[in-house]
């Protein structure tokens, strides 16, 4: 949730801030771009390293990055400055997300893996839900530099919270099995409330384990045995990524544009959110009776198909902010599904490394959505027609998706 709030949190403040600093929608758009490039590398070389150190450890070092960069920004003073620590902040969120999302599917059932990772996921629109509703309290009184201060004080103080609470992965224990590692897996074991072992037990053989290293995952993912599975869910991360965060980064600021006022914009901003909090519940009990990639194929053609709705139907306020609830359901319930699937595509050995760099390349679509939209929008692009050109990449994400054919 705290991700969520930190991350996009710029978008609710993107009025304020570019009057402040005199910046166009172009060079509001890189900044966006740049959390998101973080957050790609962030997914990309820092969450493999959990299969190295433990999910634990880089998920701790995430929450203490994401906090301190969030606190800086409310000093910074330049364009410079922003894509700077906006770029330090993804770099934390992306590490985060993918470990949390293969330490969920570590301690789940197969049948409940997706929906596992789908209710820890659900946070990161919590989060961006709520920063609508705090930035209705904070904005008036502290401008938009409270609202940084918030987040990352906050964000800082779950640093103890993790480290009091926080369990290891226990397969990672037992595969890569580092100094202490039986000790670690009986305390887990007596939380849990299960027997205790005497000795570490024979899971995989140990060459295996030797062979994966950082490089090494990544060389897996690429093997013969995981090439069109990796390829495939990297095409589809980028493309429905690519529309998300259009979205999630310029709702706000496009309905500011549209004629509507800075509430108005915040609302529908957290309609959006909610929905995707909803589309996430619904997906992840889904995911227990049906196919996983299917889900994702029709709700996310479908959710295209609202965006060309939305493009096209009158400027009617509770009819837009209806729809942009109906988009969000469909959208980040199939595009939360694409995480299952990735945590359910690989073993265990190469899982943060496979969901990482799943989800770091497919920010590429991220870092590139919100930066083209911003360029559109500067060159007289409506709401209507960028909702109808980022429909496009969402529906074929999602097409490509069905052919992953994960349960």
């Amino acid at each position: 949730m705290l991700d969520g709030f930190d991350i996009t949190a710029m978008a609710v403040v993107a009025t304020a801030v570019s009057t402040e600093l005199q910046l166009t929608p172009d060079k509001l758009g890189w900044i966006f771009s740049f959390a998101l490039a973080g957050m790609m590398c962030g997914a990309m070389f820092l969450a493999p390293v959990s299969d190295i150190v433990g999910r634990r450890k880089v998920i701790i070092f995430s929450i203490v990055l994401v906090g301190v960069s969030i606190i800086l920004t409310a000093s910074a003073t330049t364009l410079t400055e922003f894509v700077i620590l906006r770029f330090i902040s993804g770099l934390g969120a992306g590490a985060m997300l993918a470990s949390q999302a293969a330490l969920a599917s570590e301690y789940s059932s197969k049948k409940f893996r997706a929906l596992s990772v789908a209710v820890v996921t659900s946070g990161y629109p919590m989060g961006a839900m709520m920063t609508s509703v705090i930035a209705g309290y904070i904005l008036p009184d502290y401008g938009w530099r409270g609202m940084f201060w918030f987040g990352g004080v906050l964000t800082l103080s779950m640093v103890g919270v993790a480290w009091l609470l926080l369990p290891e992965s226990l397969k990672y224990l037992f595969e890569r099995r580092p100094e202490g590692a039986l000790d670690k897996i009986n305390d887990i074991l007596r939380k849990l409330k299960k027997s205790t072992l005497n000795e570490m037990p024979e899971v995989v053989a140990e060459q295996e384990v030797q062979r994966t290293g950082f490089f090494g995952g990544m060389w897996q993912l690429l093997d013969e045995r995981n090439f069109r599975t990796t390829v495939t869910l990297w095409t589809a991360f980028l493309l429905c990524f690519s529309t998300l965060y259009f979205l999630m980064s310029w709702i706000p600021k496009l309905m500011e544009d549209s004629g509507f006022d800075a509430a108005t914009g915040r609302n529908a901003f957290f309609l959006f959110n909610l929905g995707g909090v909803i589309g996430i519940y619904l997906m992840g009990w889904m995911s227990t009776k049906w196919k996983l990639t299917n889900l994702i194929c029709y709700l996310s053609v479908a959710s295209a198909a609202g965006m060309i709705i939305f493009a096209m139907v009158p400027s009617n306020l509770n009819l837009l902010l209806s729809l942009t609830l109906i988009i969000g359901i469909l959208q980040q319930g199939g595009f939360t599904g694409l995480y299952g699937a990735a945590a359910k595509a690989y073993p265990t050995r190469i899982r943060s490394t496979g969901i990482g760099m799943a989800i770091g390349l497919g920010r590429i679509g991220a870092v590139f959505g919100p930066l083209v939209a911003g360029y559109l929008i500067a060159n007289g692009f409506s709401m209507s027609d960028n909702y109808i050109f980022f429909a496009i990449p969402m529906a074929i994400g999602g097409i490509i998706a069905y052919r992953l054919h994960i349960d």
